[in-house]
């Protein structure tokens, strides 16, 4: 099919010298340039890499003097233990 575009003239001269250099066509140039724009508007959003956390698989878990762990109060309990320690 044939058309006509309106292209910046540096930018048709810089196509012609790359067309020349490749020893294609100016029409080939120009079809492999858009055939890969629209390739690229195809492609769905690549997803963000996921992130391993690392994961603590040893044994361990709370000590044994701290009997709720539910509650702050207990924790802070514990605490306060640890610097009479220190």
């Amino acid at each position: 099919m044939r058309t006509t575009l309106d292209i910046d003239d540096n930018l048709l001269k810089q196509a012609k010298q790359l067309a020349a250099r490749e020893h294609t066509s100016l029409t080939r140039l120009i079809e492999e340039g858009l055939a890969a724009r629209l390739r690229s508007t195809e492609r769905p959003p690549a997803e963000p890499a996921r992130i391993r956390l690392p994961v603590f698989a040893g044994q361990g878990g709370l000590q044994p003097h701290i009997r709720d762990a539910k509650r702050h109060e207990a924790m802070l309990d514990a605490l306060d233990d640890v610097d009479d320690v220190r």
